[in-house]
């Protein structure tokens, strides 16, 4: 197309356009009037994303091994031999032994605190779904992926699932602004919403405004009515910071969260919640604190320290 004056209000028309759906998107939040064209577009452009990714993915056929896991979620040693013999055959260079620790630190989350998932890998980023933040994985209503569903990683709480397609779906991600999940502060017991915030830490906030809170104090979700779009127990993140009151009602408290939303690669949705609630056992174990050497020097009677004379080396 040529640089003319018609081409030129053509592109601000469009951009104003495009402006206006965004505007509409973020507004609309889940009952957005351009969902059924968000679903629709991953019904049709779902299945090219998932064919590009899984043709350059040697890891893509284990990860569908384990899809059929939450049909067994209660045989933890299951899904141990079926890791270990995932391992055997990923082969040994530094991209698959790196996948294979996801896969393992995944399964042990998974087994720890008893939920049936479906395996998945994120197979696009962005916004090309959504104007927020959000990942694309490849499983979708076919794999039985279904809306609102929790979707972790070995670390922790990923996200939820928004839209579904037949081969994928889309995750709308823990640090969006967007984004709100119930908390349980780990021992206390304190209950709060945790919000999302970017690039930033989740901005936390408890019900009781008097709670004590701080630096190290560690999050669980707390869990939603029929477990959806939230099972409990999932680890959301440690507190780094905790603002005075200043006469609010309220303390604002931040928490970094132990997902790495930036590098997100083998992820799973919980289909299948545990039978009871795992409270704190599925947080990493906290590191043990180095113990302090300290040396002790007493002094003799004439003022030098025992052991050693003064004047002379020892032996003379």
């Amino acid at each position: 197309m040529r640089d003319t004056r018609e081409s030129r209000l053509l592109l601000v028309l469009l951009v104003a356009i495009a402006f206006a759906l965004i505007t509409v998107d973020i507004r609309g939040g889940e009952e957005s009037p351009v969902d059924g064209a968000r679903r629709a577009a991953a019904t049709v452009f779902g299945p090219v994303e998932k064919s590009v990714a899984s043709a350059v993915d040697p890891v893509g056929n284990a990860i569908a091994a384990v899809r059929d896991s939450g049909e067994r979620h209660n045989r933890v040693a299951q899904l141990e031999r079926e890791n270990a013999a995932l391992k055997a055959r990923l082969g040994s260079d530094d991209r698959n032994r790196s996948r294979v620790r996801e896969l393992d630190n995944l399964l042990k989350k998974a087994g720890s605190g008893q939920y049936g998932i479906k395996a998945a890998e994120v197979i696009a980023i962005g916004a090309a779904q959504g104007f927020s933040w959000t990942v694309t994985i490849d499983a979708g209503s076919a794999d039985g992926i279904r809306r609102d569903m929790t979707v972790i990683n070995g670390d922790g709480l990923v996200g939820r699932v928004t839209t579904v397609g037949p081969s994928t779906a889309t995750v709308l991600l823990a640090n969006d602004p967007d984004f709100t999940v119930g908390t349980r502060m780990e021992r206390t017991d304190e209950l709060g919403f945790a919000t999302g915030q970017g690039d930033r830490p989740l901005s936390v906030q408890f019900l009781n405004g008097k709670a004590k809170v701080k630096p190290g104090d560690r999050l669980v979700t707390f869990g939603s009515q029929a477990a959806k779009p939230f099972v409990p127990g999932v680890p959301v993140g440690e507190v780094i910071r905790v603002d005075p009151s200043g006469g609010d009602l309220t303390r604002n408290v931040f928490v970094r969260p132990y997902v790495g939303f930036s590098k997100l690669d083998i992820v799973g949705v919980v289909v299948q919640a545990p039978r009871t609630d795992p409270r704190d056992t599925v947080l990493p174990p906290k590191p043990t604190p180095e113990p302090t050497v300290t040396v002790t020097v007493t002094p003799s009677a004439a003022g030098t320290p025992s052991g050693s004379p003064s004047g002379a080396p020892e032996g003379e």
